[in-house]
């Protein structure tokens, strides 16, 4: 693994009381005295500062200086309409492999005359190797090193962020611009990972500790760390990549074909095109074998990843596995998501998993757990 890593908000984090562990190759923070279940709920209630600076930050310049040019060979990689995304507009990709499984997930903002990518920290190396291996001749790939990235989120953040610059109020769900704040410009969205409303926001290193504290000295903003964050993305039905989609995994198993639009699916103007498009074109018209679906367990105990799951109470063979689980603190019980096969996917459907041995009962329930508040 080699030595971690840390982010420029390190001293911060310990400084607050956050308890550091080793996450994607960084030193981060899973969570500060508050704990867990608590910075869960403040989020949902009030306002949670998250820092993600160990994502992956790239910006894709077109040489020809059109950014069409730039659209069109990103969608190369994914099978999302980039060519369609509106200049200060952000969209959810996957790039995907030849086998049709996914490389990684990722987001995709058009900044007028250059893309702006965030892509997971544990793929960053292998994304830009990706990107550099097929875009190069017709983009500039630049890494942003020099940036850290935070999430403000929870029905606090608006007012929060608005109290550094009113223009936050203006942006929607899915908005993308460069805003000052403190003075400095910043490059935030209106988006997030943990179903609440929010930004994440893109800030020179030199600022970064400034921003953060003039963002948690505002009553209601408290600091977030992962254990949270993954309780939070889960009750919003948010995949976790590595765990809930990975290189095994098509678009169409992972439910998330919602994310290729009718123009790069079967006859569509520009159709195809994508590695893997072959197995995942006739997914979308056909279905795939299996789906990732949401479980809720009876009782109180999580099923958590790798709880193997059955039709029947008894024998029988395996019909799938578990790839999330843990507490939901908002819905006030155990929550799970994984695959099953596709004959046993149907919402309401009774399944059990092996905990300690004994096959559990849970039924299969539609996801977000949680209604999401996004500002539409």
């Amino acid at each position: 693994m080699g030595e971690l890593k840390r982010t420029v908000l390190f001293d911060l984090h310990v400084g607050l009381g956050g308890k550091m562990v080793p996450f994607a190759g960084y030193e981060m923070p899973v969570q500060y005295p508050m704990g867990v279940m608590k910075e869960h709920l403040h989020c949902r209630d009030a306002a949670g500062l998250f820092d993600v600076s160990h994502m992956g930050q790239v910006i894709l310049r077109p040489k020809s200086g059109d950014l069409a040019d730039a659209a069109t060979a990103l969608e190369r990689l994914v099978p999302v309409s980039i060519l369609a995304l509106a200049e200060g507009r952000q969209r959810y990709a996957i790039f995907t492999n030849e086998s049709g499984g996914i490389l990684d997930d990722l987001m995709v903002a058009n900044r007028g005359d250059h893309l702006f990518l965030v892509v997971n920290a544990a793929c960053k190396d292998a994304d830009i190797a990706h990107m550099r291996a097929h875009l190069s001749d017709d983009c500039e790939i630049e890494v942003i090193t020099d940036r850290s990235l935070v999430a403000l989120q929870g029905p606090g953040a608006e007012g929060a962020l608005a109290s550094l610059n009113p223009a936050a109020v203006d942006m929607r769900f899915m908005d993308s611009t460069a805003m000052d704040l403190l003075g400095v410009q910043c490059w935030v969205s209106r988006s997030g990972y943990t179903g609440e409303d929010g930004y994440e926001i893109s800030v020179p290193d030199a600022q970064a500790v400034a921003l953060c504290e003039a963002l948690l000295a505002i009553s209601g903003v408290e600091a977030i760390g992962l254990g949270a964050r993954d309780s939070l993305r889960l009750e919003a039905g948010l995949c976790l990549y590595g765990n809930d989609i990975d290189t095994t995994t098509s678009p169409v198993e992972g439910a998330i074909e919602w994310a290729i639009q009718k123009v790069r699916r079967t006859g569509g103007a520009r159709a195809g095109g994508f590695p893997g498009a072959d197995r995942i074109l006739e997914e979308l018209e056909n279905g795939a074998s299996r789906r990732r679906v949401g479980i809720l367990p009876d009782g109180r105990a999580p099923m958590r990843q790798g709880t193997v799951l059955f039709a029947t109470a008894e024998g029988g063979a395996a019909i799938g596995t578990v790839t999330s689980g843990a507490f939901g603190p908002s819905i006030g019980g155990p929550m799970s998501m994984g695959y099953v096969a596709i004959e046993h996917a149907a919402d309401g459907t009774q399944i059990y998993g092996e905990v300690r041995g004994k096959r559990m009962p849970a039924t299969l329930a539609p996801m977000p757990f949680r209604p999401s508040t996004y500002k539409r």
